[in-house]
């Protein structure tokens, strides 16, 4: 899924804008007030949006930088997936495609991909590279969020 600042209502279809700050809450639709759940999905953004979602967002955000061509990234996509519906509403997941955003990459010293980082606060706390299980994914996340400094 590529970000959007808008969310599709699950009950009326209207479309809803959501700001950056918000995207791990739970809202309301503006048109028949039914809930709006938190993105369930990992956003898909380039380094602007990148940039405001760590500046904005007071969850932790984990951070999946891939490329199409890698055999393991593709294997790990399942399970960033899930991970994204699994922490909805405590922390956003993200996926930052290497090769369109080398500069992000860069940035990050991504050598080998992927590489998972966890950001709280706008700052990476926990990185990362190769394969790892769903349940080590959503344990990097929770000690995140339970860090004194973190809130």
């Amino acid at each position: 899924m590529t970000y959007s600042d808008t969310r599709s209502c699950p009950s009326c279809g209207a479309q809803n804008r959501i700001p950056t700050k918000h995207l791990a809450d739970t809202g309301r639709c503006g048109s028949c007030k039914a809930p709006l759940p938190p993105f369930t999905s990992p956003l898909e953004v380039d380094e602007a949006t990148f940039d405001e979602i760590l500046r904005e967002v007071p969850v932790p955000v984990f951070v999946d930088f891939w490329a199409s061509w890698c055999g393991p990234c593709r294997m790990a996509a399942p399970e960033v997936e899930a991970l994204a519906r699994e922490m909805a509403g405590r922390a956003v997941i993200l996926k930052v495609d290497t090769e369109a955003e080398p500069a992000l990459a860069d940035r990050y010293g991504i050598r080998s991909i992927p590489t998972f980082i966890v950001f709280d606060n706008g700052r990476p706390v926990f990185q990362r590279s190769g394969l790892a299980p769903r349940a080590e994914m959503r344990r990097w996340i929770e000690q995140a969020a339970a860090a004194p400094a973190s809130r």
